[in-house]
């Protein structure tokens, strides 16, 4: 971040951290709020506790500054202090309780630690920093190194220096850090530690602020739910997948694994029976840090399972809701269709183009066939001898489909349907059979027609034998219906 006027001058007038420190009231708050939150590493205080806790603070100081010291009550203090033109604490319900809780904002333990940085220290270590700072940049370099013959080599000179160190061990020559290196190391360890913490509370402030936008939008939005969820869900992968998101899981997957913590628990205790590290008089709470690291962890998984928890409840209302519309149009069709059972519509009230519907599979369509192309020979015809009757070339019997339908469509004009008999009784046939089978084929092709198999029909024609007599056929077959 540049340093500038402008930006400066907009932290002085947004950030609770410089409005805090410019507060009339700044010793009061840092101070109160540092023995109350920071040094027990105490994540959540009820609404009567941390109450009572500040008035007894107060109480102590108008005994020593008087009585207008600070003349209003403890709650009013807190209440201002959560106020949105301050934002110092945080103050909230938790789920299933009705009382409401406080605990700091990233802002003001941020001012509360610059406000610790400013006193002077008795000792000040610098070599394991620089240790520190060291050992980082071997591990960047090494851990960027992709070539393997350097990495290797790099590998090899570290089990060199190993192997040296132990024939040292074993020699006699047992090198230990002297008490300074030990008190500098251990002040190290403590700041990180505390620093540790505070970051955590920024992380779940993070989360929380998502949390708050997911709310805001799940009240407002009024498109589909893929839509929603796509953007919520775009933007906590963007916080989950950030070198901040990234971070805290590793730091999280690290701590919760038993056999860490056992090493650490461990490493604690032997560290803290070291007596340079008793003679600077460390924090009781130093001893379970770890513990209070997983805390602090628990919080922020909290928060992001509220997340996780407000989206399904999302889910579970637009469902329930989506249901609850599709039964009220079910129950309308019900009431709409009961209603009208005693009055029914005259008339057709719907049609029904076919009874099932017509199924053309892919690979039930016939592939290109090519046309048979004629093989012409050129012979030239010789003229026959023999007498041939050519009688029968003249004989043949031709239908004529296109008046056989213009008599059907005529036939419908006057009423919705008619029957086979019915036709062949107002237009006799005239070719036999082979009419016959012309409307059949005709109602098969260009008309809707409907067999009723429970009634027989008997169409009567006459023919002429081969002596010229005349005869009376009939065909017996089911009533074809033709409809309109």
């Amino acid at each position: 971040m540049s340093l500038d006027y402008a930006t400066l001058e907009l932290l002085k007038q947004n950030h609770p951290a410089w409005r805090l420190l410019r507060s009339d009231h700044a010793p009061l708050i840092a101070s109160f709020l540092h023995g109350v939150f920071v040094a027990p590493n105490q994540r959540l205080i009820g609404q009567a506790d941390l109450a009572e806790a500040l008035e007894d603070e107060l109480f102590a100081l108008r005994e020593r500054l008087g009585n207008d010291a600070f003349p209003k009550p403890a709650l009013d203090y807190l209440n201002d202090w959560a106020g949105n033109d301050k934002a110092w604490l945080r103050k909230f319900y938790r789920q299933g309780s009705d009382e409401p809780f406080f605990d700091l904002t990233p802002a003001t333990e941020k001012a509360i630690a610059w406000l610790g940085s400013l006193s002077e220290r008795a000792f000040v270590g610098t070599e394991s920093r620089l240790l520190t700072l060291f050992e980082l940049l071997k591990q960047i370099s090494a851990g960027s190194e992709t070539d393997p013959e350097t990495r290797i080599a790099e590998l090899e000179k570290r089990r060199a220096d190993l192997d040296a160190e132990i024939a040292r061990i074993r020699a006699g020559d047992l090198q230990v850090l002297d008490d300074t290196a030990l008190k500098d190391r251990f002040q190290q360890f403590t700041g990180l530690a505390r620093e540790l913490l505070g970051d955590f509370r920024e992380v779940e402030h993070n989360f929380r602020g998502l949390d708050r936008r997911v709310r805001e939008r799940i009240a407002l939005w009024e498109g589909g739910k893929g839509e929603l969820l796509q953007d919520i869900m775009g933007e906590r992968d963007a916080i989950a997948d950030s070198d901040q998101g990234r971070s805290f899981r590793a730091f999280w997957d690290f701590l919760m694994s038993s056999r860490r913590q056992e090493e650490l628990s461990a490493l604690l205790e032997r560290v803290l029976a070291l007596e340079p590290v008793a003679e600077l008089k460390p924090d009781a709470r130093i001893r379970r840090v770890h513990y209070d690291w997983l805390e602090a962890g628990e919080h922020t998984q909290r928060t992001v399972a509220e997340l996780s928890r407000q989206l399904r409840r999302f889910l579970d209302d637009q469902a329930w809701l989506e249901n609850r519309r599709i039964m009220e149009i079910l129950h309308g069709i019900e009431a709409k269709a009961l209603a009208l059972r005693e009055n029914q519509p005259a008339g057709e009230v719907m049609i029904i183009a076919e009874a099932a519907a017509d199924i053309e599979l892919p690979m039930e369509r016939p592939l290109h066939t090519p046309p048979v192309k004629p093989r012409i020979e050129s012979v030239v015809p010789q003229t026959g001898d023999e007498d041939l009757d050519a009688a029968a070339l003249f004989s043949q019997i031709v239908i004529d489909k296109t008046q056989l339908a213009r008599h059907i469509r005529h036939a419908l004009q006057d009423k919705p349907q008619i029957t086979l008999a019915e036709l062949c009784r107002a237009r006799p046939l005239q070719h036999g059979l082979a009419e016959l089978v012309a409307y059949l084929q005709l109602g098969g092709d260009n008309f809707k027609t409907t067999v009723d198999e429970g009634v027989e029909d008997v169409i009567v024609w006459q023919a002429v034998d081969g002596e010229g007599r005349e005869l009376s056929k009939q065909a017996k077959l089911p009533r074809v219906i033709f409809v309109r």
